[in-house]
């Protein structure tokens, strides 16, 4: 699938730049020419990448590739569309990552019938683990799919949604690192308060969340049965999971994947 397929990626930051490296070394693609604002950026992902890696405007990458992701922020997709919208093949997709950003805002800015693709991916691009979700228009072909979907596996998982559910997506796992981030900071305090030293205390939350996750996963159990599972009566973890129940951990971490969603329902309609 990659034997001639080049990349174009407008915006190198986090998430721009993972995909540029994930989808090169995986070889989803044969090539990426990426276009950012940042001259030292983009010197910077051209000596890491090295072969297949190349710099150009926006319009001239979105002329050279069979694939366009637009790896910017929401204000500045307007611009974008604007740039590339006379340069790009035909047959090429738009991808855009930019968050709140509906496919019909998209497609009213590139020509008629214009296939667009809508992914949500975060920011755990950046070692290949991201959870991503995509929906898209009816200008896809299934083959435009299929590369699509074979250029984001290069950097994680894929799930196709429909674009209603975007905003939960958003608020789940595009804002979710933070989130996770957060438990694993307050997980490594409470170790430090009982003795632990800082960076052994988070080396082991870290841990402990990437080993619970790949249980889950590759076990297929339910949260509550692995809970379960390491829960003794009268023991240690039961004193613990009183106080997370008693503090309602649970509902806050509801309450910040809905204020996540609305917020990128906001964005939608801003």
């Amino acid at each position: 699938m990659a034997d001639g397929l080049t990349l174009g990626i407008i915006g190198v930051g986090n998430l721009g730049g993972a995909l540029a490296e994930g989808a090169l070394a995986s070889g989803a693609v044969s090539g990426v020419v990426a276009a950012d604002i940042s001259d030292e950026r983009l010197g910077e992902l051209a000596a890491r990448i090295g072969d297949g890696f190349s710099s150009a405007g926006a319009a001239e990458a979105a002329s050279r590739s069979d694939l366009v992701v637009a790896a910017v922020k929401p204000h500045i997709i307007p611009t974008v569309l604007q740039e590339v919208r006379e340069a790009l093949r035909p047959g090429c997709v738009l991808v855009s990552v930019a968050a709140g950003v509906p496919i019909i805002r998209l497609a009213n800015g590139l020509p008629p019938r214009w296939p667009v693709v809508r992914v949500m991916p975060n920011l755990a691009m950046l070692v290949g683990e991201s959870a991503s979700a995509l929906c898209i228009n009816r200008h896809v072909t299934p083959e435009q799919m299929e590369v699509v979907e074979s250029v984001f596996r290069s950097v994680g998982t894929v799930t196709r949604v429909e674009e209603r559910q975007m905003h939960a997506v958003t608020g789940l796992t595009g804002s979710g690192p933070a989130f996770v981030s957060l438990l694993v900071e307050g997980l490594a305090a409470g170790g430090v308060l009982k003795g632990l030293h800082p960076d052994l205390a988070r080396t082991m939350a870290c841990q402990l969340l990437l080993g619970t996750a790949s249980l889950l996963r590759e076990k297929g159990w339910h949260p509550a049965e692995l809970s379960e599972r390491v829960t003794t009566p009268a023991g240690t973890t039961i004193a613990g999971l009183r106080e997370l129940e008693v503090r309602a951990v649970r509902g806050a971490l509801i309450s910040a994947v809905e204020a996540a969603s609305d917020r990128s329902a906001e964005l939608a309609e801003s």
